[in-house]
């Protein structure tokens, strides 16, 4: 079960951070990140009685759940920066599965933390982890004609790192402290909640706009609704799963995004990408032995 949990967080994100890709467009990053967050707050507030109440949120446990949830969303909330960024100025076939490279870290911290893998499964994450890294490296160089492509080329790298950098410490801190302290969907709505004052004050400091543009309503309610969908997916999967095999299916995602962007965008797959794609899946199929 944890597994096919960690395969649909992988498409949901998947198909949330491509709407990203056109919401940073129209009313860029931080405005994105706002309503995104905020959505998903909204969303999670209404649907928490069904999810198991507020948990060690209201159950006397202190002040400790709200500490870790408050520090889990300051961490989920710069990453997503990150990686939001580099989706408005990069191109998406290559940001999308490097910023989806973070299990590296994840799976490293986890192995310090005690954490055991069969051979077979530990196979399956370096296979995945090999796809990612051909995926995210085999770009060719964009036609000349393709004044788009040019202008993206070679953007947005440093950004997808950083995003990576964040959610590895994230995924880490996730299963091993927050998780066990807040709940599952608790701690999706501690981050949301965490996040929207996070990103609306960050609009207020930079007196940058902070309305809601009409043609961007619907992929922010998509987004929203993705995103706080597949992160109370993960949330549960690492509670029936091994944290290293949940943040690697869900890194997924950006072989997902990638699909997306080849098929509605036109972005170019090239045929090391494939291989890259193809040796994603046989990961998975390894990691579900």
């Amino acid at each position: 079960m944890g597994i096919l949990l960690g395969i649909l967080t992988a498409l949901t994100w998947g198909g949330s951070d491509f709407l990203a890709r056109f919401t940073t467009e129209r009313m860029g990053t931080l405005r994105t990140l706002l309503y995104m967050q905020l959505i998903g707050f909204i969303l999670l507030t209404i649907a928490l009685p069904w999810l198991g109440g507020w948990g060690h949120l209201a159950d006397g446990s202190g002040w400790q759940p709200w500490a870790w949830g408050v520090l889990a969303g300051c961490v989920n909330a710069f990453s997503t920066l990150g990686l939001y960024r580099s989706f408005e100025v990069g191109k998406m076939a290559v940001v999308a599965p490097l910023s989806a490279s973070y299990p590296a870290l994840t799976v490293t911290l986890s192995l310090l933390s005690g954490e055991h893998l069969s051979a077979i499964r530990a196979a399956g994450i370096l296979c995945t982890m090999l796809g990612v890294l051909l995926v995210a490296g085999g770009e060719k160089a964009p036609d000349a004609n393709n004044t788009d492509a040019v202008r993206r080329s070679g953007k947005g790298i440093g950004w997808a790192l950083a995003s990576a950098l964040g959610f590895g410490v994230l995924f880490w801190l996730l299963v091993l402290r927050v998780i066990p302290r807040v709940g599952a969907p608790q701690t999706v709505w501690m981050i949301r909640m965490t996040c929207t004052v996070i990103a609306a004050a960050m609009i207020l400091i930079a007196r940058q706009p902070i309305r809601l543009p009409r043609n961007s309503r619907l992929f922010s309610l998509g987004m929203g609704a993705g995103d706080t969908s597949a992160f109370v997916l993960s949330n549960r999967a690492m509670q029936l799963e091994q944290v290293a095999v949940v943040s690697v299916l869900g890194s997924l995602y950006g072989a997902v995004t990638v699909a997306l962007a080849a098929v509605v965008l036109r972005e170019h797959v090239s045929r090391w990408q494939c291989v890259g794609i193809a040796a994603i899946f046989f990961g998975i199929y390894l990691m579900s032995r």
